[in-house]
This record gives C-alpha cells, structure tokens and sequence, in this order.
C-alpha cells in the first residue's frame, strides 16, 4: 500500500532474530517504541545494529534519570549514548524524547538474554 521496495517485515520475538546468523547487526537502524525501560530495550534492540549504525529509542516523558540508569547497559551491548532530543508534536501539547545511540562494538553473543529476562533483570 505504500509502495516500498527492498523492505522485509519480519514477525518473532527479538531473543529469537537476534541470534547469530538470522537478523544480527545487520542493520544500520534499529528504533522502537517506549514499550519498556530503556535498558531493556537496548537489550533488545542493539544486537541488530551493525556496528556504526544506529538505535533510537522514542519515548514519552522527560526522563534523564533512565538515560543515565541505562548507560552502563548501553556500554556493556556495544553501544554508545549520542543524545537525547526533546520535542513536542506539531499541534499539541504532547512532549517526546528520541534517545540516541550510536553501535561502537559487536554486542557480546549471550545478548539478549532469553525471552522475559531483560524486562525482569534490566542490564544496570
């Protein structure tokens, strides 16, 4: 319906794609929703960022003290925090946050962890 070309949707659970030789930093940009603290995500999302590329994470508050609790996670998945940047939508009073992250290093193989555990025990 939008006439994309050269797309690939895929449908799993990121514990499971991001395991060496399916969908593993392969990409140069990864972005999610605010579905869970930032840590987490990073867990789930960096080992699918190619080193250089890029992963950003939307979220909806001001929320400097979980950028600061995820970057040693960051560290730790390869990945390196570039910023934050604070919006509001066009026409409303809605604020959000674009969190940066830039891939430096491979993620090390044990990430993720297996299904519910980087939502459980985020990566402190």
């Amino acid at each position: 319906a939008l006439g994309l070309t050269g797309v690939e949707t895929i449908h799993g659970r990121a514990e499971d794609f991001a395991k060496p030789g399916k969908c593993r930093e392969k990409y140069d940009l990864c972005v999610s929703r605010a579905v869970a603290n930032l840590s987490t995500l990073s867990e789930y999302c960096l080992p699918f960022v190619k080193v250089g590329g890029k992963f950003i994470s939307y979220k909806s508050e001001k929320i400097a003290e979980e950028m600061n609790a995820a970057q040693h996670a960051v560290k730790i998945l390869g990945g390196k925090m570039d910023g934050q940047v604070e919006f509001t939508l066009p026409d409303s009073d809605i604020y959000r946050n674009l969190f940066i992250i830039t891939k430096e290093k491979s993620t090390p193989a044990k990430y993720p962890r297996k299904a519910g555990l980087p939502s459980k025990e985020p990566l402190s």
